[in-house]
């Protein structure tokens, strides 16, 4: 059951993306685990990093294989996602050789997930966020070449880029020879949801992709409003801002441990708010 024109699927550049998915971040020895109930619950996109520091690409490679095969699914029915990670953000176990140009790291880290996957090409790589603060240095552009290499030798279908403002993602939009198809970040209602880059990728045909929309709204989760639309709809909070999120163009991302939760998270495309309800969401601000 599809409402309100909110699809399970998303058409990016002809790769069928869905528009939820389960995010591996911060689970540690869970990790396998969790990524299988995951796909268990009936998740079909999986998003990770080769970031040892806050995730364990490794053990989401052990999941996906386990589910192939225990004959669960194949491989072109999960959707699979990493990310290259400059040095200043990992810890000691890094996925590449630090003295290395920065071309090499990416190859290496890229050799090094398919490795951790078990897989021969992905789905979407994504960049884990510029070298710098404001603008897109000389890394960064050594760094989305190297990506565009690999898009282009077909060994991943997409390319994105996380945590990016505004001014840096139209950018790169404006300067690559290869446009990003895939933009994810932290997600605060208290600044729009996110709205000039949502805007802006809503009208280049970019898939946004919102993460924390959670953890770092808290407060919003507790407003009498939102807490009023979840009593009138009869969902629970966290489904009420997961379709809500759907209904304003995103893809969502959840990292939930519960098994319940993942259920209660999948069937938010089983009901829909209406529209005044969207748009007190999409205005609050605490």
């Amino acid at each position: 059951m599809t409402l309100t024109g909110v699809r399970r699927y998303a058409d990016v550049q002809g790769v069928r993306v869905p528009t939820f998915i389960y995010g591996t971040a911060w689970k540690e020895q869970e990790t396998a685990r969790l990524t299988r109930m995951a796909i268990d619950a009936g998740f079909r996109s999986i998003d990770t990093a080769n970031q040892r520091r806050h995730y364990f690409e490794a053990a989401v490679g052990e999941a996906f294989t386990h589910a192939l095969a225990a004959g669960v699914l194949k491989r072109e029915d999960v959707f699979l996602q990493t990310k290259f990670t400059y040095a200043d953000g990992q810890d000691h176990r890094l996925p590449y050789d630090p003295k290395a140009p920065l071309a090499k790291q990416v190859e290496q880290s890229f050799a090094s997930s398919l490795q951790h996957l078990g897989v021969e090409r992905l789905d979407s790589y994504v960049l884990h966020g510029p070298s710098i603060r404001h603008g897109l240095g000389a890394d960064d552009w050594e760094t989305w070449q190297a990506m565009e290499s690999l898009q282009r030798d077909g060994k991943t279908r997409l390319l994105g880029v996380s945590n990016v403002t505004i001014e840096q993602l139209k950018e790169l939009y404006t300067k690559a020879s290869i446009k990003p198809a895939v933009v994810q970040n932290r997600c605060f209602a208290s600044m729009g949801w996110d709205r000039s880059v949502r805007k802006f990728c809503n009208e280049r045909g970019i898939l946004y992709q919102g993460f924390s929309l959670l953890t770092a709204n808290r407060e919003v989760l507790r407003h009498r409003r939102v807490t009023e639309i979840a009593s009138r709809t009869g969902k629970a909070v966290p489904e009420v801002i997961f379709r809500f999120a759907l209904q304003v163009g995103m893809t969502a991302l959840t990292g939930t441990t519960s098994p319940e939760h993942m259920a209660q998270d999948l069937s938010v495309y089983d009901f829909e708010l209406e529209i005044d309800a969207v748009q007190a969401i999409e205005k609050l601000v605490a």
